[in-house]
């Protein structure tokens, strides 16, 4: 998937608030809130929480064989879920906790704690995963944890819990790190009794199952406790780091430090930059299932273009496979047909597939441990490239295999989009595109840059654009090394009203992505199984006719 402003962006840009929730539970939100429930065999409560937050909330429920209880919570985000005294789900329930062995990212994962905590001897770390964010009034998007909260805890999508924040607290010898989290619904009354069937948003009825706080610790390799301890954990004059932007309950919480703040979301960044054996792994797992739907594309295009929105056939044909083999889409898919593939992240895919035109798909599946692929294949709807086309195609394919030829570990990041681009420019002035009547003193830059716009490439790893927190010196500007995975992805865009390019160009778009493990010798792409080349790509289309 392209970078819109360059091959690397150097603002940080490692996730925006995952916003509160307003749904009632003992240890989310920030505001007042106030609530009544009525129906027949409904509870009722009264409660009052504080927190560090701004208010407090009271909810009230009457019905037919009500119960009656009153809860009163504190802490961080402290909400309100009445106690359980009675009714129809109290008793009856199986003992359900189960044995678990520790997940296979586990032990990497406590390397990675370690590393932070020798970065920041002394000190309070607190690294929240976000919450739940509201798609429509009371519907979610499905919850995916901040990045740099998974690179800790090798957490997986399936068993991922909104609000819960990992605090490394600074020891004699270390840290002492604790995961608080959300423990499950209650079935046998107290505080937060009835969550459980009453809480739609966290309520177990609602939503599922949730680990016990001691099969997150089993699970995880780290000591687990109820969220509800968390303001205690952050009290004191400990100086303390906060990943910020993330929990606006934790920001709200802990008073800000502006450049140590900063320096730990670096940190977090460039720490993902060289990937260990069991990122590789996840990285290939992506790959492999990412190749498996555009595989299904391919034998659908014939389908697809019978449709009058083709695209939505595409997409939908390869998010199917995203679900299937992992948690889902590492990004939005791009299925561009016809001129749409001019527009770098065309994700409406509302438009026809026609017989004769390309169609640039770029996509990711998100493997179950969130880390994800990228990969773009521009294909002849019709099974074979016109002539035009497969000229602009071709100059494509030459510029990302010079990009490809200048990985190796030692080469400066930005080697391969310099190759690829020199390829590109060198095209272009083949073909007397130079626009704005630019000469051969013009920058090369400025030869290509109205019909590319963006760099040829990027990290990839838990985040699509992966390490955008990274100094400059550290990434755009630094040299590639034994477990780098990037990016290499050229392209050339023809907007249909560009008059600077003869008419049998405008509205042909192309671009090939593909991603690399840089190697002690060189770099193994991990798309292999997905052919490059014009004539691979005909003979690919023409075997699934």
């Amino acid at each position: 998937m392209t970078e819109q402003n360059g091959a690397h962006r150097t603002a940080a840009a490692t996730g925006a608030a995952r916003g509160g929730g307003t749904a009632t539970e003992a240890d989310t939100g920030t505001g007042a809130e106030a609530g009544t429930a009525t129906g027949a065999g409904a509870e009722a409560g009264t409660s009052t929480g504080a927190e560090a937050g701004t208010a407090t909330e009271a909810g009230t429920a009457t019905g037919t064989g009500a119960e009656v209880g009153t809860h009163t919570a504190a802490g961080i985000g402290a909400r309100t879920v009445p106690a359980a005294e009675g009714g129809p789900f109290r008793g009856g329930w199986a003992d359900t906790r189960r044995a678990v062995p520790p997940l296979a990212g586990a032990p990497y994962a406590a390397k990675r704690r370690s590393a932070l905590s020798e970065r920041f001897p002394g000190e309070r770390v607190v690294i929240p995963s976000g919450g739940l964010k509201a798609r429509s009034n009371d519907f979610d998007y499905p919850f995916r944890p901040h990045s740099a909260f998974v690179h800790l805890t090798a957490e997986l999508g399936t068993r991922a819990v909104p609000d819960s924040v990992l605090v490394f607290e600074p020891t004699g010898t270390g840290h002492a790190v604790t995961l608080f989290t959300r423990p499950r619904s209650p079935r046998d009354g107290g505080p937060r009794g009835t969550e459980f069937h009453s809480d739609r948003r966290y309520g177990e009825f609602w939503t599922g199952r949730r680990r016990t706080l001691a099969e997150t610790s089993d699970e995880l390799g780290v000591e687990a406790a109820g969220r509800d301890g968390l303001e205690r954990a952050l009290r004191g004059g400990v100086p303390t780091r906060v990943l910020r932007g993330v929990d606006a309950r934790v920001d709200a919480a802990v008073p800000p430090r502006p450049r140590a703040d900063a320096e730990l979301e670096t940190f977090l960044s460039e720490s993902r930059l060289v990937k260990d054996v069991w990122e590789t792994e996840q990285l290939r797992s992506a790959v492999e299932w990412t190749v498996a739907g555009f595989h299904d594309v391919a034998g659908e295009l014939r389908h697809a273009a019978r449709l009058a929105r083709g695209e939505r056939w595409i997409e939908g044909t390869f998010n199917r496979r995203a679900r299937l083999g992992g948690y889902g889409l590492g990004f939005e898919t791009i299925a561009a047909a016809g001129a749409h593939a001019c527009v770098l992240h065309w994700t409406r895919n509302d438009g026809p597939v026609r017989d004769g035109d390309l169609l640039l798909l770029d996509a990711g599946v998100e493997a179950d441990s969130f880390h994800t692929a990228d990969v773009t294949r521009t294909l002849p709807v019709g099974g074979r490239f016109t002539d035009v086309q497969r000229r602009v195609y071709d100059l494509v394919h030459a510029a990302q295999s010079a990009g490809i030829a200048a990985l190796r570990p030692g080469a400066r990041f930005g080697d391969f989009h310099d190759a690829a681009m020199r390829v590109i420019a060198e095209g272009l002035d083949a073909w007397g595109l130079r626009p704005y009547g630019a000469t051969a003193a013009t920058a090369e830059a400025d030869l290509y840059r109205r019909y590319t716009v963006c760099g040829s490439g990027h990290m990839l790893g838990l985040d699509c654009h992966d390490c955008a927190g990274a100094r400059r010196e550290a990434y755009g500007d630094g040299v590639l090394e034994p477990g780098h995975v990037l990016t290499v992805e050229p392209g050339l865009y023809f907007q249909p009203d560009d008059l600077t390019v003869p008419e049998e160009l405008r509205g042909i778009g192309v671009r090939i992505e593909d991603d690399f493990l840089v190697t002690a010798d060189g770099a193994e792409c991990l798309s292999a199984g997905l052919p490059r080349g014009a004539d691979e790509v005909e003979a690919w289309l023409a075997a699934l006719r």
